[in-house]
């Protein structure tokens, strides 16, 4: 089975995250500004795709030059082998980008490469009419930086944080690839307590479940490059897929709670936990932050509470920070995560983060504010039988 340059691109402030993950999952990785590089064959390509957490996409990088011209453009974009990855009847949309290059018109660096495929696979198929596109779809991407070209051919179709299970969302939800990255910030053992204080749709308390069940993210969906018959083999998929689902544990017992002042996010909570096959391992209830109340130790508070952008919101949003404060300053073997947009949480909040953390919520620019507890060591660690490094414990594809 052929061996391509793989990347799976991602957030900015998510790379290292990724990197691990692709690590634990047995691959050699470079880390790179919004994207991780390693190799694999079709067999890991879909495997990544099922396990990855916090990637957006793998895309299989099918060139990669420099180009100062339009002419160097179409020449070496020609030059590349496309029909060993497109077949004849292959859909192959053409997006691109381009950041401080001398080619800088997008839609004429979009219409050159795909001249210049069709080019390639017109004399690679002894096409003398149009090419027809009405087979499966390949998305290809031309990325131009600082006059270095890079080819891609997107390999998930939808973007991995669309797990399938999110049948109906609040009004500014977590991105699922998100929640999952803070779920892995939190150095969570799925033994322990695990809470999210303003649980909104339920996307945090869903990705821990999933992370403590070792389950695949992307086992309830499909990649668009599993209808690729020309390179993915008979049965493959299906391979991967039922050695995915074996590695998952659902014996584990969690003591997962989301918790949220409305009650129709704890609705459509619930909702949105029965798609994910997740309905008795995690505990949904309308309440306010101030009224939580446990005895338990050892937990992790992981919320995204509201930023309050808006000069209406900043009281009410503050006095929030307020009560989760006073509430969790106490609960010294907790550790508390909370991402916001709002720099003077740690004023409200009344004390100085631990640590903390610049990632980017879509576009917007957040700082996960990082309160690290003291654990309790008269209370056994992994005390129901979880095994840490079960986590993605695979044997590397070939």
């Amino acid at each position: 089975m052929q061996t391509y340059q793989l990347i799976a691109t991602a957030a900015a402030g998510i790379e290292a995250l990724v990197g691990k993950e692709l690590r634990d999952l047995g691959y050699e990785v470079k880390v790179e500004n919004g994207r991780v590089r390693f190799q694999g064959t079709m067999k890991d390509v879909i495997r990544t795709n099922l396990w990855l957490r916090t990637a957006d996409r793998v895309k299989i990088v099918v060139g990669e030059f420099d180009a100062r011209s339009f002419e160097e453009l179409f020449d070496r974009t020609e030059n590349i082998a496309w029909e060993d990855f497109l077949p004849i009847d292959a859909n192959f949309p053409v997006e691109g980008k381009s950041h401080n290059s001398q080619l800088h018109n997008v839609p004429s660096v979009q219409a050159i490469t795909k001249k210049a495929i069709v080019q390639r696979l017109s004399n690679a198929y002894h096409r003398r009419t149009r090419l027809a596109e009405t087979g499966a779809t390949y998305p290809l991407e031309v990325a131009i930086n600082k006059d270095h070209v890079l080819l891609t051919l997107d390999t998930s179709g939808e973007g991995l944080f669309k797990r399938g299970y999110r049948k109906n969302k609040g009004g500014a939800p977590l991105k699922e690839n998100m929640a999952a990255a803070l779920v892995m910030l939190a150095h969570w053992f799925p033994d322990n307590p695990f809470v999210d204080p303003v649980c909104g749709s339920g996307t945090i308390p869903i990705e821990a479940a999933l992370y403590g069940h070792n389950i695949a993210p992307g086992i309830n969906r499909s990649f668009i490059s599993e209808q690729w018959v020309n390179l993915v083999p008979d049965g493959l998929s299906d391979e991967v897929r039922d050695e995915a689902d074996s590695l998952a544990n659902y014996d584990i017992e969690l003591d997962i709670h989301g918790y949220d002042i409305d009650q129709n996010m704890i609705d459509i909570s619930q909702e949105n936990s029965r798609a994910a096959g997740l309905t008795h391992d995690i505990t949904f209830k309308q309440l306010a932050v101030k009224d939580w109340q446990t005895s338990e130790v050892n937990g992790v508070i992981v919320a995204n509470p509201p930023y309050g952008e808006r000069l209406s919101d900043k009281k009410s949003v503050h006095e929030l920070y307020r009560q989760m404060g006073e509430l969790y300053r106490p609960l010294t073997t907790w550790s508390k995560y909370i991402l916001t947009a709002d720099m003077e949480f740690e004023k409200y909040y009344g004390a100085p983060a631990t640590k903390r953390r610049k990632l980017y919520n879509g576009a917007l620019r957040t700082d996960l504010y990082q309160y690290w507890g003291k654990k309790d060591r008269s209370k056994p660690l992994n005390s129901k039988g979880f095994n840490e490094n079960a986590v993605l414990k695979t044997s590397k594809g070939g």
